[in-house]
């Protein structure tokens, strides 16, 4: 099945502005409606655009764009960049879109769609995701909307590994940002859905403290040795950012490779 391409721009999700913050990202670069309640961008999708490998004019899918934080910042630092972005949710892929029209990026897409249900044509250069990880039987967040967008059924991980890497030219990349207990259900989905871990790179808080996230990237029918990266220290001891994540998260530089 190829996927048909959704847009509506007219009243996002249909609501009030009582509904809707209007923020930024990347230190203002890019304007930023989001949903008052449930899930909110904070620095995953932030982290995420930024371990993006891409060139102008290459070809991106982001699985689980929400309201599209992370392909936007993308489009920010890449520029010329083609993206499209799928959702299940057509009330957030309708303010994706919105966005993508308010930063005048006509380049980027958004899409209604299941990606356990609805395979995606390509070939795309690169696909990328902040899938679901809360384990089913954890603690429900007090909002529907966000536990229903983080919340993880058995399985679901290697399912999105496999959606994300079939479309993929030879030699694209797959980028996932997680957290650090599920690097080796991903190494292992990666490696089976033939688009093996080849950049691993830890996100701390601070110095001295476990890291919160690892950004893992593997390759489509690649052979490469997986390197274990740096990684990146968000704070100082005074909780103020460190300048190489002020670089990353306010002024849009990549993630370094290695």
């Amino acid at each position: 099945m190829t996927l048909g391409v959704q847009v509506r721009y007219d009243s996002p999700m249909h609501a009030s502005p009582n509904t809707l913050t209007a923020d930024t990202l990347l230190g203002g670069r890019v304007k930023y409606l989001q949903p008052r309640e449930g899930l909110r961008a904070s620095l995953d999708p932030v982290l995420l655009a930024a371990a993006i490998p891409a060139h102008p004019g290459d070809r991106v899918l982001e699985g689980g764009t929400g309201a599209g934080a992370a392909l936007l910042c993308l489009a920010a630092r890449v520029a010329g960049v083609r993206g499209l972005g799928v959702d299940r949710d057509p009330d957030l892929i309708s303010l994706a879109a919105a966005n993508a029209a308010a930063n005048a990026w006509p380049e980027l897409e958004f899409a209604t769609a299941d990606l356990e249900a609805s395979p995606i044509d390509g070939p795309f250069d690169h696909t990328f995701a902040n899938p679901p990880y809360h384990t089913a039987g954890g603690t429900r967040s007090p909002s529907a909307a966000r536990d229903a967008a983080k919340r993880a059924e058995p399985g679901l991980l290697p399912m999105w590994v496999e959606a994300l890497s079939r479309p993929l030219r030879h030699r694209g990349t797959l980028t996932l940002i997680l957290p650090p207990a599920l690097l080796e259900t991903a190494i292992v989905a990666m490696r089976d859905a033939d688009a093996p871990v080849e950049w691993a790179f830890p996100i701390w808080p601070k110095a001295g403290q476990p890291a919160r996230f690892v950004l893992v990237r593997g390759r489509k029918h690649g052979r490469s040795l997986l390197v274990l990266a740096s990684g990146l220290i968000l704070h100082e001891a005074t909780g103020a950012f460190r300048p190489e994540a002020e670089a990353i998260l306010r002024d849009g530089a990549a993630l370094p490779s290695r």
